[in-house]
């Protein structure tokens, strides 16, 4: 961890807010209420679709997302239900960690990511879907959602706030504490999802990680 206490990206499904700069460049890039309105809206249908691209293909990815897909696989239960209560738990360490703005966003973003992905295929079904276009097609969108939910102080939630938490605690590194969740979730899905899937849910999950990593750059945007 940084002397000067910045957070590194915890992992795919919860990166941190983008570190403030100066007091100066705060106030003259901070988003408007209508920019963020209009943000985290685009944010919730481009990450919801990738979300239901995931399960079209019957693919999971990583953190609590993974847990309600494969929930939802296994028990039939509703996946945005799901993934609105396995949340929960993580949101009075968002509160600490992130503070109310990033939690209270976090909240809404989970809740219409889960209701959006239930009906999308109500709205827009497909016959059929590959699970090689499923997982690079559903891993680039909700990679996108998810960058814009971050640079507009949001995040989907899940183990990723708790990653962050261990590592400003105990020094843990967070993105090891999402890898060792996310390694455990994929080697739980095998009890559930064909080998094929699994692996396939993995390039997902590397192709969700690798947008974020070509354009989450705090020091480049600054519009926090």
């Amino acid at each position: 961890m940084p002397e000067d206490g910045a957070v590194f990206t915890a992992g795919p499904l919860t990166p941190p807010p983008d570190s403030a700069g100066t007091v100066a460049d705060e106030r003259a890039f901070h988003h408007s209420v209508a920019e963020d309105v209009q943000g985290m809206v685009l944010a919730t249908l481009v990450a919801s679709l990738g979300l239901a691209v995931f399960a079209k293909g019957g693919l999971m990815i990583g953190g609590m997302a993974g847990v309600a897909f494969l929930l939802h696989y296994a028990l039939s239960w509703n996946f945005g239900l799901v993934f609105v209560i396995v949340n929960l738990p993580f949101y009075w360490l968002g509160v600490r960690r992130m503070g109310w703005e990033f939690t209270l966003k976090t909240f809404v973003a989970v809740g219409a990511c889960g209701a959006l992905t239930d009906l999308l295929p109500r709205w827009a079904d497909y016959s059929h879907m590959s699970s090689l276009y499923s997982a690079l097609v559903g891993g680039a969108l909700s990679g996108l959602g998810i960058l814009f939910f971050i640079r507009h102080r949001g995040s989907l939630g899940g183990i990723g706030i708790l990653a962050v938490y261990l590592q400003r605690e105990r020094g843990w590194s967070a993105g090891k504490v999402q890898m060792t969740f996310d390694t455990l979730l994929m080697c739980t899905a095998l009890s559930i999802l064909s080998p094929s899937k699994v692996l396939y849910s993995a390039l997902g999950a590397l192709v969700l990680s690798l947008v974020l990593m070509f354009n989450h750059r705090p020091h480049r945007y600054m519009g926090v």
